[in-house]
């Protein structure tokens, strides 16, 4: 048995760092046990839960765990584990804690040599923005706007700008634009600039957005999607439309921005998406969650992707509720944020 802390919400705004046990001692075949590195908030996501947003991820009864990215290094694994070793860095989904026990078999990847752990812990957040183009048959070439620049946001720009998408970025804060354009934007704008229209048809060449990829919660983030892509274009959604807002004043599907334009509503998860070559063999999809997280690994590896240059606070595990309060109050200059678990 091995003594450990993990980050336990009671409720709304209630977050404590509260002892817990691990059974180390008695690994199932395919459980590894990990002690944790660092973990970082995704701010929307993380907030929402904390909130006490009405729906969405990980909201069971009180008290829960809350978070889903971390890197730490394995202690122990099962008699039946193939896919790693003790000594094995690697980054799971598993909620802010110094220590845990992780299946081999959900969304685990290994760390190899040379990539730093704060690239790492977002890989998996990474792997969902890369889901927003594959799911949406993106094709080289093609116009993207990212609606909403948090850290899911920020990966699709810098993902975006490495399959050969022209990517804009828009959002409600210039900090966030300047992050963009650091990120590999070829462009970015506030969404609320009256001349939008005329700046996305001039950085189209008249063509028009072929794919919108919308992170942002808020009901305006949504109808700004719908209103610049191109008549029969795409949006990928990958947040959580409409949490914890008030209910809509318009309807979401009105003709001129739907059924007229014939545009595609894209529900982007963590579900693996579908595949022109599947393989005849038995063996996990080609693009499953963790093969293409690992591919996420790769880029990071030859030093294609670098959000550790959005890290803008790291803090201590004990600092936790600081972190999560300042997210409450939607502080722009808050982007990535990493707990250190080391002394735990």
């Amino acid at each position: 048995m091995t003594r450990a802390k993990q980050a336990i919400l009671r409720g709304p705004r209630d977050l404590h760092i509260e002892d817990i046990d691990i059974d180390t001692d008695n690994l199932a075949p395919h459980e590894i046990w990990v002690k944790t590195e660092i973990s970082a908030l995704k701010i929307g996501t993380d907030r929402g839960n904390y909130e006490g947003a009405g729906y969405g991820l990980n909201e069971t009864d009180y008290p829960r765990p809350v978070g889903d990215s971390s890197v730490g290094t394995i202690q122990g694994v099962g008699s039946a584990v193939t896919r790693f070793k003790v000594g094995d860095r690697v980054a799971d989904r598993h909620p802010h804690s110094s220590a845990h026990i992780f299946d081999e078999r959900q969304h685990i990847v290994k760390v190899p040599e040379g990539v730093n752990s704060e690239d790492a812990v977002w890989s998996h957040l990474y792997t969902l923005s890369g889901f927003c183009y594959r799911k949406a048959q993106f094709e080289p070439g093609e116009h993207v706007a990212v609606v909403g620049l948090g850290v899911l946001g920020l990966g699709a720009v810098a993902l975006g700008s490495l399959f050969g998408a022209r990517v804009v970025g828009l959002t409600n804060s210039p900090i966030r634009m300047e992050m963009a354009m650091k990120m590999g934007a070829h462009a970015a704008y506030l969404s609320n600039d009256p001349d939008l229209h005329k700046k996305l048809d001039d950085f189209t060449n008249g063509v028009g957005i072929d794919l919108v990829i919308l992170t942002a919660n808020p009901w305006p983030a949504y109808r700004t999607s719908v209103q610049i892509v191109r008549d029969g274009g795409r949006v990928s959604i990958v947040s959580l439309l409409g949490r914890g807002e008030k209910p809509l004043d318009f309807n979401p599907l009105v003709l001129d921005w739907f059924y007229n334009k014939g545009i595609s509503l894209i529900a982007v998860n963590s579900e693996p998406t579908g595949y022109l070559f599947p393989s005849n063999r038995d063996e996990p999809e080609r693009f499953s969650w963790n093969n293409s997280c690992d591919h996420i690994i790769s880029l990071m590896a030859d030093g294609k992707l670098e959000p550790k240059n959005l890290v803008t606070h790291r803090l201590h595990y004990s600092e936790i509720n600081k972190a999560y309060e300042m997210a409450v109050s939607r502080q722009k200059t808050m982007l990535g944020v990493i707990f250190d678990w080391r002394d735990a």
